[in-house]
């Protein structure tokens, strides 16, 4: 069966959450996406909030997870980053392994690309649970100390978002 690459650097580097629509997906490893940096920008009504996307920047690099999935599961993918409604754009890039291997891989990237700010405005942020599940998703591939670091300093936009059955937050308690 013909497989291919992915790069996830988002929600999908849980397992939890790219097995629910990719289900050959198979965690190969850690990458660096080079020259790109993570941003947020858009509204995902599901999760309640920005989501996530890499920008070319030269000074820049986001660390991710390398997929290998079955070519049956590239359409699944398409649909889950909202290619036919022209959301994301898929592409191709060489991601650099721990060990130094360049890995041509399958990446996307939002087709309204965000200008750079710094700290993210208010609108711009992602939700509670998407944040969560990229942390999540980060410290289960075993991303560098520095990159998860750097995840959790990320702001969200103060909203809950889905309660995601992974998820290790407790419920927001409301006093009356």
């Amino acid at each position: 069966m013909n497989k291919f690459m992915y790069f996830a650097y988002g929600s999908n580097m849980l397992a939890d959450r790219i097995h629910i629509q990719n289900p050959t997906a198979v965690r190969i490893g850690t990458g660096k996406l080079n020259a790109f940096r993570l941003d947020f920008k858009g509204f995902s009504n599901f999760w309640g909030g920005c989501p996530s996307t890499v920008v070319p920047d030269p000074e820049e690099h986001v660390w991710g997870v390398l997929w290998q999935l079955n070519t049956s599961d590239l359409s699944n993918l398409d649909q889950q980053e909202g290619v036919e409604k022209k959301i994301y754009v898929p592409f191709e890039a060489n991601v650099v392994t721990p060990n130094g291997d360049n890995v041509l891989s399958r990446c996307y990237m939002l087709v309204n690309q965000p200008a750079k700010q710094i700290p993210l405005p208010l609108d711009r942020r992602p939700s509670k649970a998407y944040l969560e599940t990229i942390i999540l998703g980060a410290n289960e591939s075993g991303l560098p100390l520095d990159y998860l670091q750097f995840l959790n300093e990320i702001l969200d936009n103060g909203n809950d978002g889905p309660k995601m059955p992974w998820s290790k937050r407790e419920p927001q308690t409301t006093e009356l």
